[in-house]
């Protein structure tokens, strides 16, 4: 059990340096470059916008998934229960960490099984790794994934970067595109994509929809930077290579706004928008870009380490903010609100140009 007693100091290592050292991404996540239009008219009143999605299978009462964070340790097993708690009292989405470490000791399972425990009427999805199927995993542990916690859906993370920073990471990506297919094949729930803060191409996009994948997270560059988690870790450890690397690349990847037009505009798969979302307009911002629902990670853990209410309050100021920008754009749902016209300006809207889009297509709708 030596291999899953180092992913579980990993995972404690993991949550200590996101909470108390400077892991966030100052690169810009490109949301700041997008711009809503008020409407002084909005002709709809604030108590007729709905929230509600639905999104594999399950129906949600706003667009937001707690993203993925962690699993497996004791610490893991009480942060899940509240954050489940919480998704089910809103009707939120929830993604687990990692699995490895569950399908490596079942003892871990109930770090991981308590999320459908106190979720069950919430989408739920599990997760797994891509360097793990490099290394011969496949159906099998997806399956095994899925049915720990009973989820609705399949993430399989893709963190090329943080392995290659990270202390006896395991950077092999070689063939993954193949197995990922025998994955959609062998099993019977989604499969979703998630990049982990640095964002996905459409190049990228586009293989993994003829992969079969039926939806991209594209966690791009704007929230937690693993790099700089990793080089936290490395410089602890006395590993100065790796240190400098995970200084010099923390801020490697696709700013998340650019991600979600790049990955929406050449795909039909469903997109979860995270990566530097704090806040209900910047939710609102990914949404009108084209994304499905957003996710957020590091906002959620902030608040339940310091308890239950903070947690409440949070989620309560977040879809109040969401609900009155769309009620200021004039969009009674987040259908409508994905046809209001946005402006994209600055390097955002110079970088989607060069890439062959056209920032014009969304501030000319109606």
């Amino acid at each position: 059990m030596k291999a899953s007693t180092d992913i579980e100091n990993r995972k404690r290592r993991h949550l200590r340096v996101v909470l108390e050292e400077d892991v966030e991404n100052e690169a810009y996540s490109g949301l700041q470059d997008v711009q809503l239009v008020h409407r002084a008219l909005p002709e709809i009143d604030l108590e007729e916008v709905s929230t509600e999605i639905s999104l594999f299978s399950r129906r949600l009462s706003a667009p937001i998934i707690i993203s993925a964070m962690t699993g497996g340790i004791m610490e893991a097993e009480r942060i899940n229960e509240a954050l489940a708690e919480m998704a089910e009292a809103y009707g939120l989405g929830i993604g687990v960490g990692s699995q490895r470490i569950a399908l490596e000791d079942p003892r871990r399972e109930r770090a991981f099984r308590i999320v459908r425990e106190k979720a069950p009427s919430s989408l739920v999805i599990g997760n797994l790794g891509c360097p793990q199927l490099s290394t011969g995993w496949g159906p099998r542990e997806a399956r095994r994934c899925l049915e720990m916690i009973d989820a609705d859906a399949l993430a399989i993370h893709m963190n090329p970067l943080q392995e290659a920073v990270q202390v006896g990471g395991e950077a092999r990506y070689r063939g993954l595109l193949k197995k990922i297919r025998e994955i959609v094949e062998e099993i019977d729930k989604p499969v979703i994509m998630k990049e982990t803060g640095c964002g996905v191409s459409l190049e990228d996009a586009v293989e993994i929809e003829r992969a079969g994948a039926e939806g991209i997270d594209v966690s791009g560059v704007g929230g937690t930077s693993w790099a700089a988690v990793e080089q936290h870790i490395a410089r602890e450890e006395g590993k100065t290579q790796l240190e400098a690397l995970g200084r010099s690349l923390r801020y490697w990847g696709i700013p998340t706004a650019i991600s979600i037009v790049e990955v929406v505009r050449s795909t039909r798969l469903k997109v979860i928008a995270s990566g530097g979302i704090r806040t209900g307009l910047d939710a609102a911002k990914a949404i009108a870009l084209g994304a499905d629902v957003v996710g957020l990670a590091r906002p959620f853990l902030e608040k339940v380490i310091k308890g239950r209410e903070p947690l409440k309050e949070y989620v309560e100021q977040l879809l109040m903010e969401l609900k009155t920008v769309m009620f200021l754009t004039g969009s009674r749902s987040t259908d409508e609100l994905r046809r209001k016209p946005v402006i994209i300006l600055g390097k955002t809207a110079e970088w989607l140009r060069l890439r062959g889009f056209k920032p014009e297509d969304y501030s000319k709708r109606s």
